[in-house]
């Protein structure tokens, strides 16, 4: 006789065994028919699906899925007593059945075993397909009626024969190897269904057993892609089964045949050792030649090591090298303020030097100033102080303060624009300022940290001049540019703002000039963006110029030894064309540094434009040329092209100096 475990809810109820009592037969956990589930309701076929208001008795039939489990049971019921079916549970209570634990406090109750017949079923989990590859998967299908006809089972039990099923059979369910037994066992309710649920969650719950679920030697693998047809409780018809070839089966005659597999490769392995006879270099004795060769090859190592030696000690005895102990400091200014009397002089004059520049240079507040302990040079327009007709139009400009230190004649302090004769007023103001009157050295060491100034065609420049020229005036006392820059942008194919160069100018006159220079570049961004330290090391043997630190060197010359003079450096001729006459070109230094063995003071300005070169013709769409006579009358007709390069913040348009440093070579 059955039970029941009853929940004090009277609606709740949960299957817990299902025992018979009888003395004719016990039901075991390891019998498969006890636990064989019923076909779900959905898979039967059209004729024998039914519902509850169909059925007519609720007895025990032969078709029935629990005939065999309960026909050994003394308690029948008559087909003849109407029973009522048990009531539908709501899918809340269900939820609550499912969710009640097995060790709570229940009472048991005997219950009628008709009930049961539509109560005890497996839960649809418990079906191999599509349920569940392992137990515990969810059940994705909606829920069943608790109604089944027990036809719908009855094509599964009914016996075959030898030769196959008989005539009047419906085609058994098609059977996957990874589904249940091993092929060659017709699948039936204790071979496939019930064997799926004893293996799963719900078997061992429903036989009080709260331990994992058995396992088979045979796996049971979930198959996704199989139609409804093929699932194993189907009575829709399938194809017959097929060996699955290569499935361990209890029949040694249906193992799979092995394939032939390739003869092996023949090995390389040598059949036995080789002796002495099987190598003849062994045997060759070593002659004279043969010891020459050795020697010669170890000698070479060795020579080569020694030269790498020597390579690597003559290198860093030439690196030229100032001891900080034979420095001592002459000039140190931070520019905390500005001292135009006592520490720099400044040069004011509109000539435009030299290199015929188009600037006029002064001492306006706008021009040179101090500012967060830096030195500005800035670059303004002429016209913004007098206007743009009177730069070309019979406009007068006289400078305050003219030094007129470069010329004998007015006509560097001041000027009157003509539109005939094509004279302009200088169309930029700057600044230049010198130690000249306070501060030189002659040989050792000389550091301006600066940032270059932007803007189309103006030229910074940190260089020194000698304080007498004693070899003559320029270019035969010599120049020294520590730097010079272009403040065009590096886009300028004639090296802009990313180039800065170094140079020495000497020659016994202006028509026999030389110039030795050397420069550094970055890739990607100007000297504009930050600070850099240029540094002059002055001896009378070497003179190096570099950027930041040694390595970046833009000049390095050693003046020592035969052909290492400046003057041999030079490569002069003998003869030379000044002005209208030939004359010959003699030796007027006396010591391999001269002319760089004098005293040199330092100038520091900011220039635009200039005929001297240092801006090539046609390079960047250059608004004059050098040898035109009115060179500077087209600078300043092109101010609106130029000055609109020019950047309106002070701090990106001026030359910005931070420090300048100067040590004289030996004791103070």
């Amino acid at each position: 006789m059955s039970k029941l475990r009853q929940q004090t809810n009277a609606d709740d109820f949960h299957l817990l065994s299902g025992e018979d009592v009888s003395s004719s037969h016990e039901s075991s956990a390891d019998d498969p028919a006890c636990l064989a589930p019923p076909r779900p309701r959905f898979m039967a076929t059209a004729e024998h699906r039914s519902s509850w208001s169909s059925i007519t008795s609720y007895g025990i039939s032969e078709n029935s899925d629990n005939y065999d489990r309960e026909r050994s049971s003394p308690t029948t019921i008559p087909m003849s007593l109407p029973q009522p079916p048990p009531p539908l549970r709501s899918p809340t209570s269900q939820t609550r059945l499912r969710g009640r634990s097995f060790s709570q406090d229940i009472r048991e109750v005997p219950i009628d075993p008709t009930p049961m017949i539509f109560m005890r079923r497996p839960p649809p989990s418990s079906f191999s397909f599509p349920f569940q590859s392992h137990p515990g998967n969810p059940d994705p299908l909606p829920p069943r009626s608790l109604g089944r006809n027990s036809v719908d089972s009855s094509v599964r039990e009914r016996p075959t024969s030898a030769q196959g099923f008989r005539g009047n059979d419906a085609l058994p369910s098609p059977y996957a190897p990874f589904m249940g037994p091993p092929p060659g066992t017709p699948p039936s309710p204790a071979s496939t269904s019930s064997h799926t649920y004893r293996n799963s969650v719900a078997g061992n719950l429903a036989q009080g057993s709260h331990q994992l679920p058995r396992t088979n030697s045979v796996p049971n693998f979930r198959s996704p892609f199989l139609s409804p047809a093929s699932r194993p409780s189907s009575t829709i018809w399938s194809p017959p089964v097929q060996p699955l070839y290569g499935t361990p089966t209890a029949s040694i005659s249906q193992l799979g045949v092995v394939r032939k597999s390739r003869p092996p490769i023949p090995s390389t392995m040598l059949p036995e050792k080789l002796t002495d006879q099987d190598k003849p270099w062994l045997r060759a004795q070593k002659g004279d030649r043969s010891r020459l060769s050795w020697w010669v090859t170890v000698s070479m190592w060795f020579l080569g090591l020694g030269l790498g030696a020597l390579k690597v000690y003559f290198d860093y005895t030439s690196i030229h090298v100032i001891n900080g102990s034979q420095l001592c400091p002459v000039f140190i200014e931070n520019f905390d303020s500005l001292d135009l009397t006592n520490n720099w002089t400044p040069d004011v004059e509109l000539n435009g030097f030299g290199n015929d520049e188009f600037e006029m240079t002064t001492t306006l507040d706008k021009n040179i100033f101090v500012q967060n302990g830096q030195l500005y040079i800035s670059p303004t327009l002429t016209s913004d102080e007098i206007g743009n007709d009177a730069i070309f139009n019979g406009g007068t400009y006289t400078l305050d303060g003219c030094t007129n230190s470069t010329t004998s004649t007015s006509s560097s302090c001041s000027v009157t624009s003509d539109p005939t004769q094509k004279i302009v007023i200088p169309p930029v103001q700057s600044a230049r300022i010198s130690t000249k009157n306070s501060y030189s050295i002659r040989y050792g060491k000389v550091e301006v940290k600066a940032k270059l100034p932007r803007g189309d065609w103006l030229w910074p420049a940190v260089w020194m001049l000698p304080v007498d020229s004693v070899y003559g005036d320029w270019p035969a006392s010599g120049e020294i540019d520590i730097m010079e820059a272009r403040g065009n942008g590096i886009q300028y194919p004639g090296q802009g703002l990313n180039f800065v160069r170094s140079s020495l100018n000497y020659g016994p006159f202006t028509a026999v000039l030389a110039k030795i220079y050397g420069w550094q570049s970055t890739k990607r961004v100007g000297y504009d963006e930050a600070f850099h330290t240029y540094t002059l090391e002055w001896t009378d043997k070497w003179l190096r110029v570099s950027v930041d630190n040694r390595i970046n060197a833009m000049l390095d010359l050693t003046v020592t030894g035969k052909g290492n003079s400046f003057w041999d450096r030079g490569k002069f001729p003998k003869v030379a064309q000044n002005g209208s006459t030939e004359v010959v070109v003699n030796q007027i230094y006396n010591t391999t540094s001269s002319p760089f063995d004098q005293q040199f003071y330092l100038i520091i300005n900011l220039s635009a434009g200039g005929t001297s070169g240092w801006f090539p013709d046609g390079v960047g769409n250059k608004p004059w040329y050098d040898n035109s006579e009115t060179a500077k009358y087209d600078f300043a007709m092109a101010q609106n092209t130029w000055a609109s390069t020019w950047p309106s913040d002070v701090n990106q348009r001026a030359f910005r100096i931070e420090s300048v440093k100067m040590w004289q070579l030996g004791g103070c």
